[in-house]
């Protein structure tokens, strides 16, 4: 929102305070300024209003003109000119030698072509204005003043350039100052004055009886499209520009001036906040003026000359059920207003906001009055605005008014009334203010109060439709009272211990044992496409965003591996070797219906492709699934997790390899698992077919309570072992018979060792042989061969009862 301070002394006494004073005490009640400028500031000399009396074509320029120009007391001057639309008779912006414009450029007296150029008819755009707010017919030529310009008067005094204009970064709740009544309204608060606003008197000549309106028909098809809807006719309009300084104040607030129709609309957009739509009249496929929602695969060519593609979501006006405008968002082309319109059916009214604003959002269209229709408009001025700008209009286009409205009015617009304890102004805001003061506070403020015991009832105008709760009170009576004069106080809460929690000490950790073990860390996005979505995830507890940056980032993800995957194809693409990647982050899982989705904590390893490359004494090698195997053992180990720690065979994830996958077991409870990638995922990635992912849940490790960290003493006596190799099936776990044999031996067994495997000849193709190392020690004592000798006889015994599995 861009607010003039010239226009505000129209309603506030602002003598007394500078436009940067101003901004800064904005600034510290709620309404943040972003910041101030004047077009002024970067004016300096002789900038002044010309005619044009005489012109003729240079000499020796195709293109050139040279202009007589008449700059009252400064004379009469020649200069030279390449405008296209420069012509005798004109009035014009000139700059006279001695002029700095925008961007230091200076004007002086030279030669263009032979011929002496004595100053420069100046664009607005030279002036200072950005091309965007430029009239369109002046975009690419000089700005043509009003006939009534005084020749030699300072152009900085004629269009009001001397005007600070202050950039207001509006929150959604402060939508009432998205006006200048509304901005008026809130600088009389701070500076404790009462903003007093001028209306304008209707002529009695500029009024006719009703006749059109009488035949017009108005249906809003449903409840709730529009609360108050308007429309007034005016007559025998004559279109042209608005006047100069009108145009001003719209390229100030960064709208482009059109005529002076559109122009009044957009005035009194700014001025209440009450955005409206001119349409032709004459144009309109017929006189029952309708509001409904359009119907599916309706189209309508909007100004932008774009044709859009409606759905059964987007309120639309018709005529005759042939839309002409969709609601709040933008007019059609058919109907808007020309140089040849002779009659305007002006539309002031009040549209659902949820609709405005996903039409406008689906269209990719942000206007002024989407803006103030999403956010909410003043009900309680909606008619009063409409007067307004008719009487305007009317004057400006000496048009004839219909005397009447035509409306349809289901809102009723009255006063809330907000009760709260005093005591709650000290409870939370921690100030003692007494009844003068807390009397002083809403009467800057514009609200009526009463004081009934120990209550305050406080009645909110309609223009602050923001304020609902006693807590808006309050934040009310904080910022007029000052931000800045409310007492620092810490809060009382209990110290904790500065030292890290049992998580923290985990997490820290881990990143260390992971890093020791050559793997960098990722931080990655927690949002994800749909697309890769279903990898690991849950159907039915996907948590998705109401309002995505993007597609590619609308999804909360349920597993790591969507990320890693995303994070290990970038790096390939860009050959960083090796890929070997470990993180500690968040999943999030669907909950109830408004409610914060679950979020778990994952500690989750990535391998893929080469692990180490080729040189002169040894290949190549990549990662394979006893490297993500160790690297979990290893780390489990160091977090004196691995006595409980086991895996089995898991075949039915179907992003993983079916046969090199496992789940990862902490004291007989699946806390994640581990695998290679199914090579289908690997390929769709352009990764190595030897892509290694695990996944492990990092609050299931917290939640374990680990064996204390002890120091044993070194076994004094030695220790003996024995082997055993086996003839068992291919399909047979290698934990299974590790397992069994600690189970046998006894407690002086204190490590299996699996040393070798063979498969191939000169035993079946099913079958596999399988060589054990164990090891013996007893701390307190030499073993003898009798005991260990039991110890083996047992485990032999235990093997022998297992079908398919042959002593060797």
């Amino acid at each position: 929102m861009y607010a003039s301070y010239k226009w505000l002394t129209e309603f506030l006494d602002l003598s007394d305070i500078s436009a940067e004073e101003l901004a800064e005490k904005m600034s510290r009640t709620g309404i943040e300024i972003e910041g101030v400028d004047n077009l002024s500031d970067s004016l300096q000399g002789p900038l002044v209003v010309g005619l044009v009396e005489e012109l003729e074509a240079h000499p020796d320029s195709d293109h050139l003109q040279i202009a007589q120009v008449d700059v009252g007391s400064y004379g009469r001057k020649q200069i030279v000119c390449g405008a296209p639309n420069v012509k005798q008779g004109v009035k014009v912006i000139t700059a006279l030698e001695g002029c700095v414009l925008p961007n230091d450029f200076k004007i002086k007296e030279s030669k263009l072509r032979g011929q002496i150029s004595q100053g420069m008819l100046c664009s607005l755009q030279e002036i200072g204005f950005s091309e965007k707010v430029v009239p369109k017919e002046f975009v690419d030529g000089i700005y043509l003043l009003d006939d009534e310009a005084p020749i030699g008067q300072d152009i900085v005094e004629y269009m009001e350039l001397d005007d600070p204009i202050l950039e207001l970064s509006i929150t959604p709740n402060r939508a009432d100052a998205l006006s200048m009544r509304g901005v008026a309204y809130e600088v009389g608060a701070i500076i404790s004055q009462v903003p007093l606003f001028k209306e304008l008197r209707i002529n009695d000549h500029q009024l006719v009886p009703i006749e059109v309106l009488n035949r017009l028909e108005l249906n809003i098809e449903e409840y709730g499209l529009s609360d108050h809807y308007q429309l007034r006719l005016l007559k025998n309009i004559k279109v042209k520009p608005s006047p100069v300084k009108m145009q001003s104040r719209l390229m100030k607030a960064n709208i482009r001036p059109i005529n002076n129709l559109v122009d009044v609309t957009n005035y009194y957009l700014m001025l209440y906040g009450q955005p409206m739509h001119a349409f032709d009249f004459d144009q309109l496929p017929g006189e029952e003026i309708g509001v409904r929602y359009a119907k599916k695969n309706e189209k309508l060519m909007t100004l932008d000359e774009v044709e859009r593609s409606l759905t059964t979501e987007d309120i639309v006006i018709t005529a005759n059920d042939q839309v002409i405008a969709i609601a709040g968002v933008m007019g059609g082309l058919d109907s808007h207003v020309t140089d040849k319109t002779q009659n305007v059916l002006l539309e002031t009214a009040v549209f659902n906001p949820q609709a405005v604003r996903s039409t406008s959002r689906r269209l990719g269209v942000r206007s002024e009055s989407s803006a103030r229709f999403e956010k909410g408009i003043n009900l309680a001025t909606l008619s009063e605005a409409g007067d307004q700008a008719t009487i305007l209009m009317a004057q400006l286009a000496d048009a004839q008014i219909e005397k009447g409205v035509l409306e349809v009015n289901t809102c009723m617009v009255q006063s809330e009334v907000i009760k709260l304890p005093i005591q709650m102004i000290e409870d939370k805001l921690g100030i003692q203010l007494n009844q003068e003061q807390i009397q002083s506070i809403f009467d800057r403020l514009g609200f009526e109060i009463a004081f009934i015991k120990d209550q305050l009832s406080v009645t909110i105008p309609p223009r602050r439709w923001d304020i609902k709760i006693p807590a808006d009170i309050l934040e009310e009576v904080a910022r007029i009272y000052g931000y800045d004069k409310i007492p620092v106080t810490l809060p009382t809460v209990p110290s904790l211990p500065a030292q890290l929690n049992n998580r923290q000490k985990l997490r820290r950790a881990t990143r260390a044992l992971a890093e020791g073990l050559g793997l960098n860390e990722t931080v990655s996005y927690v949002l994800i496409s749909p697309e890769f979505a279903d990898l690991n995830a849950i159907s039915d507890r996907y948590v998705s965003l109401l309002l995505p940056m993007s597609e590619d980032r609308s999804l909360l993800r349920q597993s790591m591996l969507p990320s890693f995957l995303e994070i290990a194809r970038y790096n390939k693409a860009r050959h960083n070797k090796p890929l070997a990647f470990y993180e500690i982050g968040k999943v999030f899982l669907k909950t109830e219906a408004n409610q914060q989705p679950e979020e778990k904590e994952r500690l989750s390893f990535f391998l893929s492709g080469e692990k180490s490359p080729s040189d002169w004494e040894k290949a190549s090698q990549n990662y394979d699934f006893y490297d993500l195997k160790g690297i979990i053992e290893q780390v489990f180990d160091q977090l004196r997790l691995s006595d409980n720690l086991t895996f089995e065979r898991l075949e039915d994830l179907d992003f993983m390899h079916p046969g090199q996958t496992a789940n990862i077991l902490l004291e007989g409870q699946i806390i994640g698992f581990m695998g290679k990638l199914h090579p289908q995922l690997a390929e769709q990635f352009d990764l190595a077919k030897e892509s290694l992912f695990a996944e492990i849940n990092f609050d299931a490790l917290v939640a374990f309570k680990r064996n204390l960290l002890t120091q044993s003493p070194l076994a004094k006596y030695p220790a003996t072992s024995r082997d055993i190799a086996l003839l068992v099936d291919r399909s047979m776990d290698h934990q299974t018979l590790v397992d069994l044999i600690y189970d046998h031996a006894g407690h002086n067994l204190i490590n299996v060792h699996l040393f070798d495997r063979y498969t191939g000849d000169n035993i079946e193709a099913d079958k596999q042989s399988l060589a054990y190392h164990l090891t013996f020690q007893n701390p307190t004592k030499t073993l003898e061969d009798k005991e260990i000798k039991e110890a083996m006889d047992q485990v032999i015994k235990a093997l022998e009862s297992i079908d398919n599995v042959e002593i060797r």
